[in-house]
């Protein structure tokens, strides 16, 4: 600036040289953008007034602050066309801007020539209106949804299916996935009163040897005055339930390896056989009896019934990533000798690839009285030739394999025999199952066949029990049904989550027998549970085309109309960032992207898939209190980018001997045996913040009876996300679900930052929350001792989302009267 003093000359070269380079930058942007077909003209507008407030401050004109006004309210009245009054949209939009308005105001204005009096009133008044604009979104939320329902609470239904009120013997509570505890003592009114009742630490933490991908998800079952947990290497753990002090532990002795996919125990399973006397029906085909008895697999014929002193009545079933199942006695720890080889279920037996960590049950099996339900996952987007999703049948007693259900073969029953195995890469199911004891169906969320994303060499029959929810007889392993939530699946779309038995009444007082089925696209696919006919419509309907060369898309896809789906296709006004900087920048990546809505096929170029590989719903899936027929649900949002790499230096089509797998379903994935890899990364802004403006995750509720979406709320800070620790509720991913009570209170873990919240079940008022020692990607559960309920759960962070690792399970509870 002409004639300014010494002691002002950098506040003015500063101020110029940042009026000069954000012009540079928003004209040099603003037409990259508008040359990919988005809407540029704002940035390029801004850019030329910048340039103008430049000369201006250069030749000290006052003007210069009635055109930085003009900018202000012009930018205010863009931002919220594009956005609404949506507070964290808004943000990026302003906060630059905005605070070199106040600069210009408290150590620039005065340095300008006079007359400049009507200059800072327009300049004051400009900030005046952003002030009230952001004032007025931070409270009206255009994405929440504030409905209500009865705050009369249900009547707990006595004793369901026989199961203790005080117990929570199941993953889900129940095996029919409710995750609903008929306990009431806590309620919405003295839920801030919860405190610390007990803490245990496993002592199992993250070793050298041990992949990305080690998480700590598992939810704690509880039957009399023991709680029963595994930890990540599948140590299991039998805790006094009122002090959590350790009653014994077996350790199967994992020797995890990084190329493990997945280092994970969401649970373990419980069956009391004093219970259940009838015996076990004969296996499925005479070839299962040979086959197992020419190769000493995993089974024995030992004794069914318990042995006299009462060993093993009361057994515990643990999981372990390199493809065994435990049977442990639940009051001493110790095996069940008359369960397979000593206790141990061998579950590579007739797999065509052994290779540990490629077959890994990382869920709880489903006990009925006959049969123990045995799936597990199947390494991602290794390779084609990989281990069988085969599903399996146990006599639950001594371990004989009585049926299998191979969703790749011909003939899905089939046991092989010797000299034969399961199918290659058939489509498994990793997430927990549910069951209708009723009924005497299992109830299976299916993925795809490995590779995931590219299908050109699928044949029929692994395409036909693929990404789906598949009902099985649970004691003779035959099809009862299946429904395809995704056809051709190319995006990793896998059902999630423990689909949810419940008996719902209909608006018209009807009650229907229904299985819900939470899927990665958002929709809540509601099923007749004894046909698989949709309850709530599906409507197939058309999904954009042109698959990769080999490959194709089906022509149309399920959307239910009970759905937490996008309501609407992303667009560059949905980019986010921390400034208008990081923001531009990520609205030129966004049409850099092929992007045609849910479903845009693979590419070489890059697809943005949304919703993402993380899904809008994971393994956490639904809580529904059954007795007021009220379901609680977190979804989320967040976009990957997946890019189809073609064959060539540096990418063979098959592994070279001793290849491993990445230890990570993100990143590079090699795909072997197909004409392509891929790279899968969420979709993040050169800061690496999400690109999709927030929420990231909410919790919601939904009335079952009318499938209406009653409330909705952000949930989730950045406070263990940000580089400075500010609790702003932007609405964060989750891994992990919620739980609900009698007491009309939904608990949750899940969050990208540490902590465990409660919320008001009746309206979605959030009533307590605790800071956790460490990432809480786990669900919680809940049960009582003596007359108290204790809500626990499992603190010990998730490795690929980030989050703070430990080995925390922590239990809290009202005062002690």
């Amino acid at each position: 600036m002409p004639r300014q003093s010494t002691s002002a000359g950098f506040i003015g070269v500063i101020t110029l040289l940042f009026t000069a380079l954000t012009a540079l930058y928003l004209l040099i942007g603003g037409g990259w953008l508008l040359s990919l077909g988005g809407s540029g003209y704002y940035y390029i507008v801004t850019g030329i007034l910048l340039l103008g407030v430049t000369w201006l401050l250069y030749r000290r004109r006052p003007a210069a602050l009635t055109l930085y006004a003009l900018v202000l309210v012009g930018t205010a009245i863009w931002a919220l066309w594009e956005s609404g009054p949506d507070f964290w949209a808004l943000a990026p939009r302003s906060g630059v801007l905005v605070l070199f308005g106040v600069w210009l105001l408290l150590l620039v204005s005065w340095r300008l020539d006079t007359p400049r009096r009507s200059a800072v009133s327009a300049l004051v008044a400009s900030l005046v209106i952003w002030a009230g604009v952001l004032v007025y979104a931070s409270f009206n939320d255009p994405q929440t949804v504030n409905g209500t329902f009865s705050t009369a609470a249900g009547t707990p239904a006595a004793n369901p299916n026989g199961i203790d009120p005080a117990d929570w013997p199941a993953y889900g509570r129940t095996q029919e996935g409710t995750r609903y505890s008929p306990l009431q003592q806590i309620t919405p009114e003295n839920a801030k009163n919860l405190q610390v009742a007990w803490t245990f630490r496993t002592g199992d933490m993250k070793g050298p040897n041990d992949p990305v991908e080690i998480t700590n998800e598992v939810t704690p079952i509880k039957i009399g005055d023991l709680l029963y947990l595994c930890s990540p290497h599948q140590i299991l753990f039998a805790l006094d339930a009122k002090t959590g002090a350790l009653k014994w532990k077996f350790d199967p002795q994992l020797k995890a390896d990084p190329s493990f996919q997945h280092v994970t125990c969401r649970g373990v399973s419980y069956v009391d056989l004093s219970a259940s006397v009838a015996p076990a029906p004969a296996p499925a085909e005479p070839a299962a009896a040979a086959s197992d008895a020419a190769t000493a697999a995993s089974a024995t014929t030992a004794t069914a019934a318990p042995s006299a002193n009462g060993a093993c009545t009361r057994r515990i079933y643990l999981p372990v990533n390199d493809g065994h199942l435990y049977a442990l006695d639940a009051q001493t720890g110790e095996r069940c000798a008359g369960f397979a080889s000593n206790g141990d279920l061998d579950l590579q037996h007739a797999q065509p690839v052994t290779t540990p960590g490629m077959y890994e049950p990382t869920s709880p099996s489903i006990i009925t009285s006959k049969v123990i339900v045995v799936a597990g996952a199947v390494e991602d987007n290794f390779s084609n030739r990989e281990p069988s999703g085969v599903i399996r049948g146990y006599d639950v007693r001594t371990g004989e394999l009585l049926w299998a259900f191979d969703p790749g073969a011909k003939d899905p029953n089939h046991i092989p025999g010797p000299g034969e195995h399961y199918t290659w890469n058939s489509p498994n199911s990793w997430a927990p199952a549910a069951y209708d004891a009723k009924l005497d169906i299992v109830y299976l969320p299916m993925g795809v066949k490995t590779p995931d994303i590219w299908g050109g060499d699928r044949t029929p029959e692994l395409e036909q029990y693929a990404t789906g929810l598949l009902a099985l007889n649970a004691s003779t392993g035959k099809l009862a049904w299946f429904y395809q939530s995704v056809h051709h699946d190319l995006w990793d779309m896998d059902q999630p989550s423990q689909p949810t038995v419940a008996d719902i009444t209909d608006k018209d007082g009807k009650t229907v027998p229904v299985v819900y089925a939470p899927a990665k696209t958002g929709n809540l696919f509601v099923l007749d549970r004894r046909t698989g006919v949709p309850v709530v419509p599906a409507p197939e309907t058309p999904v954009p085309q042109g698959a990769a060369p080999g490959d194709h898309v089906a022509p149309t896809q399920p959307f239910s109309q009970l759905t937490y789906r996008p309501s609407k296709n992303l667009t560059d006004a949905d980019m986010w960032g921390a400034t208008m900087f990081d923001q531009l920048v990520c609205r030129v990546m966004f049409h850099q992207l092929r992007y045609e809505g849910t479903f845009t096929p693979p590419s070489l170029q890059g697809t943005l898939v949304f919703p993402g590989n993380l899904g809008v719903f994971e393994w956490g899936g639904l809580a529904i209190d059954t007795d007021r027929q009220i379901a609680v649900a977190n979804p989320i949002g967040l976009p990957f980018v997946s890019r189809l790499i073609p064959r060539g230096s540096g990418n063979p089509l098959e592994p070279e001997p001793g290849a491993k797998g990445s230890g990570t379903e993100s990143g590079i994935q090699p795909q072997y045996g197909v004409p392509y890899g891929v790279t899968i990364n969420p979709f993040l802004s050169p800061l690496g913040l999400p690109c999709k403006q927030p929420a990231w995750g909410y919790i919601s509720a939904i009335n079952l009876k009318t499938n209406e979406i009653v409330w909705k709320k952000r949930i989730g800070t950045v406070q263990d996300s940000s580089p400075i620790p500010l609790p702003f509720k932007l609405g964060m991913p989750m891994l992990g679900g919620p739980i609900v009570t009698a007491g009309s209170v939904a608990f949750i873990g899940a969050t990208a930052d540490n902590y465990i919240r409660a919320f008001n079940v009746n309206n979605g008022e959030q009533v307590w929350e605790a800071r956790l020692p460490a990432g809480g990607q786990a669900t919680p559960m809940s049960y009582s001792i003596d007359g108290r309920q204790y809500v626990v759960i499992a603190a010990g962070g998730h490795g690929s989302f980030g989050t703070k690792l430990g080995d925390y399970v922590i239990a809290y509870a009202l005062p002690p009267q």
